[in-house]
């Protein structure tokens, strides 16, 4: 004889309402987690190189397509539970968003095997000479050509542009760690793991139970970790990369010593270090003047003066610093307004027939404060609308 069944009661609102949001809970963790699947699957970046067939070159097409459709197949055979632990904490904060990031992250993984697979044939025997010529030494100074041509498509705003610098800048993520793999040191998705899990480390106040609710407290906590991940860095100043540009990597030092206290406590301190600079490098000049050109004397005189303007400028850097004011900006700014002024002269010279180098120099000055003129003219205009 089987027992009575246990009557029970419909459930109260209460208990629907929670249920619902566990369910929600238990969906947004697992598409969370198979976000995460996507970005660290071991297998990211590993497609087997196509066969380069003798025949024909659309054979090597085929063959590279090929492969990477099979790539793509591979990576959509992801597991959410491998990394569910890594993803899932604050998922509740992200709610509805949580399918459009799955989405999102998926579509924006599926032309990787492609990229991946073109730079794998173009480094394979009978690929691109001039591709398989490249070394690391041979592509360090293109990274910051590019990267510069990205910074200038950032400031002129154009998005198509922005777009295919991206890419450039993408491409040598890809070489290098294409190298890596030729040399059996690295891959892309060992890239990628090392990026995915220091973005995860460094945020604890997303993955972990770590509280902060506004910057500062997360930059701090973020050089906490930095410091502890690299003990090997002793002095504050380590972690400055020695190839910066002057001026940045000038704000970059005098950042790093203020950040432990070496710091003047307000901007009057750099101003008059500024003017005391200004005053040391004046009296070199005469000496740099004297000394007979080409002569021991004159290269002495000569390393004196730069170091003082070395002191100039790095004054110069203090003070913007402590103004809120950014030197790099600011004399690229400067650079860009001489060279659309300087240019608009030219033009007016054209319309004349006539060249810069045709000119004396007292019309070339009344050319330029004509334009001068014109310009502030303009942005008084502006200014006033």
């Amino acid at each position: 004889m089987e027992p009575a069944a246990t009557p029970t009661s419909s459930p109260t609102p209460e208990q629907s309402t929670s249920a619902a949001k566990s369910a929600a809970d238990v969906s947004i963790n697992a598409s969370l987690a198979a976000v995460a699947d996507v970005l660290l699957s071991p297998d990211l970046g590993k497609v087997p190189p196509p066969k380069v067939p003798a025949a024909t070159e659309q054979a090597v097409i085929e063959e590279t397509a090929k492969a990477s459709e099979q790539a793509e197949e591979e990576l959509d055979e992801f597991h959410e539970s491998r990394v569910r632990q890594i993803i899932k904490a604050g998922a509740s904060r992200v709610e509805h968003l949580a399918e459009e990031i799955l989405r999102d992250a998926i579509s924006d993984t599926r032309p990787l095997p492609k990229l991946l697979a073109v730079m794998a044939r173009l480094r394979a025997p009978g690929g691109c000479p001039w591709d398989r010529e490249q070394t690391r030494e041979t592509l360090k100074q293109q990274i910051v050509e590019e990267v510069y041509e990205l910074v200038e498509a950032i400031e002129d705003r154009s998005e198509s542009a922005i777009r295919e610098e991206l890419g450039d800048i993408l491409l040598h993520v890809v070489f290098h760690s294409h190298i890596g793999r030729e040399e059996k040191k690295f891959t892309f998705a060992d890239v990628v793991k090392t990026l995915v899990d220091k973005l995860i480390r460094r945020h604890p106040h997303v993955f972990g139970d770590v509280q902060a609710e506004d910057s500062a407290t997360v930059l701090t906590n973020w050089n906490a970790i930095k410091a502890s991940e690299k003990p090997e860095r002793t002095s504050a100043l380590d972690g400055v990369p020695r190839s910066l540009p002057a001026l940045m990597r000038a704000f970059a030092v005098q950042k790093k010593a203020a950040a432990v206290g070496f710091d003047w406590p307000d901007a009057t301190g750099p101003k008059a270090k500024l003017h005391e600079e200004l005053e040391e490098f004046e009296q070199e000049l005469p000496a740099l003047k004297a000394s007979p050109k080409g002569s021991p004397e004159a290269q002495s005189a000569r390393d004196r003066a730069e170091d003082e303007l070395g002191d100039v400028l790095f004054a110069v850097v203090n003070w913007s610093r402590h103004l809120k004011l950014d030197p790099e900006e600011a004399l690229n700014r400067a650079t860009k307004k001489f060279a659309t002024r300087f240019r608009e002269v030219e033009a007016e010279l054209t319309q004349q027939n006539r060249t810069a180098a045709e000119c004396s120099l007292d019309e070339l000055e009344e050319l330029w404060t004509s334009v001068k003129a014109r310009h502030r003219s303009a942005s008084a205009s502006e200014s006033g609308n």
